[in-house]
């Protein structure tokens, strides 16, 4: 019996993946690390990043710059530059460089608060020194607070389980549209499909500052947060505008937070009488002209629809 091979062309999944790595491939590079040993620049290790504008700015992550004394980045086409560092923020993992390059099509940023859990993403980057290597999953939750390499707590963060290893770090989490939603930073070892992106939104925020003055300075309230659903009968109970809001899972000692009453538990749903559903938008109004100020925070505990007043720290490195 002759079999008969029957082409059923590519499936759609395997389609819309192509599709967005395509329209990012230009801008990811892979950035190798120098050091000097012995009066001698040698290599020291590999990160990942992307160019997000005309004019040769990209992201990275800030630990794969740190304690390097040279900075190559390499296009997908072999052609490489030398990069200059713009300006770093340990507290989010994010630096910026810059090259000389103005021929390269930048990576279309999308928008973080639009994610919604199970949302299929794609990271692309370098792992092990591998160049472009592409890998798929889902995101797994929003809004996560993770300690970063600096010991701080990042929050905001995107979970992800879309297999990332050393060398990713600076990479591109990219949506099924071919935008890019989220700079891939960490990655919790010993553990399979839990890996970390810091969300586009506050990246965004962050870069604006780095172009400008080569730092960042903003205000903060000592909380751990999560980005929940908040269920139809809660919002129908108090009346709340929010389809999602900021979950309290820690509060940090002798901080503004806890000075200003706030519990673990406690689900924060406004600002300053500004709707807060995500952790983005509540790094945006911390932002340094909050410092030393008083605030108003709106939480729901239990039963109760409580307003707050916090005075926000400054957050130093």
């Amino acid at each position: 019996m002759v079999g008969i091979l029957i082409n059923k062309g590519m499936d759609s999944y395997s389609e819309t993946i192509i599709q967005a790595t395509e329209k990012v491939s230009s801008a990811v590079v892979k950035i190798e690390k120098y050091i000097y040993n012995k009066d001698k620049l040698v290599p020291s290790g590999t990160g990942s990043g992307f160019l997000f504008s005309s004019d040769g700015y990209l992201f990275t992550n800030s630990h794969v710059i740190t304690k390097v004394r040279q900075l190559k980045v390499i296009f997908e086409d072999g052609r490489s530059f030398l990069a200059e560092l713009v300006g770093e923020d340990p507290l989010t993992d994010l630096a910026i460089l810059k090259i000389d390059a103005d021929d390269y099509i930048p990576a279309k940023l999308g928008d973080s608060d639009m994610l919604r859990v199970g949302q299929m993403v794609i990271a692309i980057g370098n792992p092990l020194g591998f160049q472009y290597t592409v890998t798929t999953g889902v995101v797994s939750a929003l809004g996560r607070s993770l300690q970063g390499v600096s010991g701080a707590t990042m929050d905001g963060m995107i979970q992800t389980d879309a297999a990332l290893n050393p060398g990713n770090s600076g990479g591109p989490l990219v949506n099924s549209d071919g935008e890019i939603i989220g700079v891939n930073t960490a990655i919790i070892n010993g553990t399979q499909g839990l890996c970390f992106a810091i969300s586009i939104n506050t990246a965004k925020s962050v870069a604006n500052q780095l172009i400008r003055f080569g730092k960042v300075k903003r205000a903060y309230i000592g909380a751990s947060l999560q980005q929940i659903e908040l269920v139809p009968k809660l919002r129908s109970f108090h009346r709340l505008k929010n389809k999602q809001a900021l979950f309290v899972t820690q509060v940090e000692r002798n901080g503004p937070a806890m000075k200003a009453g706030l519990l673990s538990g406690d689900i924060i749903y406004a600002f300053n009488d500004r709707l807060t559903e995500t952790s983005d938008q509540l790094f945006k109004v911390l932002s340094e002209d909050k410092i030393g100020q008083f605030q108003y925070m709106n939480i729901i505990r239990g039963s109760q629809n409580l307003e707050l007043r916090i005075t926000p720290m400054e957050r130093g490195d």
